[in-house]
């Protein structure tokens, strides 16, 4: 980029502050370029003027030039906008006119005064379409009083202020069209390149806007259920459902505090994350809702959703592949680590806790029953209670019911899934075969 392209854009957004809105700073930049054009214009017909010799004066279009640059120039000392565009827009008015009275009358100026068109034009595009009515009717009264004097003065014997050829007057004529159409076809496509440039600006922010709300729904999604996050979203009153039937299972490693003793935060951060998250993939698959992790424990439920009406199928279905999978995977289990697994089935009520860092969580007696289940339950085993038994009895296979002393519930019946129905007797036959 050239030098004088570098002092061009310095000029052009001269003035302009960060604290400007997006329209201010088009403004601005419009009425800078369009003075930067109109003095251009001016220093033109000064030569032009100067070509022609002492048949025209070139004082008016030297004034002109000189008023539109100190006013510029004080512009850029000042900062006070207002004022420069009235001011300016008003040379851009006054100053055609003032110059086609001096050289006599429409035809003689070869329509100076069509320059004056600007200022109401420029209103539009730098204060706004309805300010620009007063700066459109003071145009039209001008140029009805030049008329007015260039009608009645037509046959008073006074001579034209200065005599200028045919010749002259069509090349003016068509020089004050040509410059005018120009300057304002100039400011008209600046402001359009300038508007697409913010509305291309716009579509960036609010396209970067949409990727960051779609961030933060998916960081929302991941701390509450879809329906919970919709209804947080959408309203600030309390959230807090009572569920008749829900499945709930807690996932406990077992010795997991001496297990942790002998390795650095890192580390267990590193193990609890492979098999929590692992867990995670295995609960999205099923339908299923985690709810939370609380130190080494992992919560899912059933039945918080329309997903699926098997959901305490399917969270059974969820504990045994958590379970094989922790015994045949060691590469997420490289510490070999068991769990405990409880089920319990019944009604819970469910909600979102607090104001900040909340969480959704699910309370009441089935949830206890599942967190008792759980601590006193067999490593390596899913024990499910009485209720969650009867529900899916007739899809899994079950060891002899068990009467364990709960705290909190007294002696309660437990029940040990080994799998779904038919197979372990398959699984048997297949060895029995293999050994044979």
């Amino acid at each position: 980029m050239s030098a004088l392209s570098r002092l061009a854009i310095r000029i052009r957004h001269a003035g302009i502050q960060p604290t400007d809105s997006a329209d201010l700073q088009l403004q601005k930049s419009l009425l800078i370029f369009a003075t930067g054009l109109i003095c251009f214009a001016s220093m033109l017909w000064l030569f032009i003027y100067w070509q022609l010799g002492p048949q025209l004066s070139s004082t008016i279009p030297f004034v002109f030039q000189l008023l539109l640059v100190g006013n510029l120039a004080i512009y850029f000392r000042t900062l006070n906008f207002d004022l420069f565009r009235q001011t300016q827009l008003g040379l851009f008015l006054f100053m055609p006119f003032v110059a086609q009275w001096s050289m006599g009358n429409f035809i003689t100026a070869s329509g100076l005064s069509l320059w004056a068109l600007l200022a109401p034009i420029g209103a539009v595009l730098f204060i706004g379409a309805h300010e620009a009515l007063a700066w459109f009717f003071a145009y039209v009264f001008l140029t009805a009083l030049s008329g007015g004097f260039d009608f009645y003065l037509a046959d008073t014997a006074l001579p034209p202020p200065v005599r200028i050829s045919t010749g002259t007057t069509v090349f003016f004529f068509a020089l004050n069209f040509a410059a005018v159409s120009t300057i304002v076809f100039l400011l008209l496509r600046y402001s359009a390149i300038e508007k697409q440039k913010a509305q291309q600006r716009l579509e960036e922010a609010h396209h970067l806007l949409q990727l960051e709300q779609e961030r933060s729904e998916r960081l929302l999604l991941n701390i509450l259920p879809g329906p919970i996050a919709e209804r947080l979203k959408n309203s600030n009153q309390t959230i807090a459902d009572g569920f008749a039937d829900v499945s709930v299972m807690f996932v406990d490693i077992v010795n997991f505090t001496r297990i942790a003793e002998g390795l650095s935060p890192q580390q267990v951060f590193s193990m609890l994350n492979r098999v929590f998250s692992s867990f995670d993939e295995l609960a999205e698959k099923h339908g299923l809702e985690k709810i939370k992790t609380i130190g080494d424990a992992y919560m899912v439920a059933g039945g918080l959703n329309d997903q699926r009406e098997d959901f305490t199928e399917a969270l059974v279905d969820l504990a045994l592949e958590m379970r094989n999978l922790l015994q045949c995977d060691f590469r997420i289990n490289d510490m070999h680590l068991d769990v405990r697994i409880g089920i319990g089935s019944g009604p819970v009520v469910a909600g979102v806790v607090g104001k900040k860092k909340f969480i959704y969580d699910l309370w009441g007696d089935t949830v206890n029953l599942a967190s008792r289940l759980t601590s006193e339950g067999v490593p390596g085993i899913v024990h499910v209670d009485e209720s969650t038994y009867r529900k899916i009895g007739h899809a899994f296979d079950f060891q002899p019911p068990l009467t364990l002393y709960l705290k909190g519930k007294g002696e309660t019946a437990v029940y040990r899934v080994i799998g779904r129905k038919g197979v372990a007797q398959r699984l048997s036959a297949e060895a029995v075969s293999a050994a044979g």
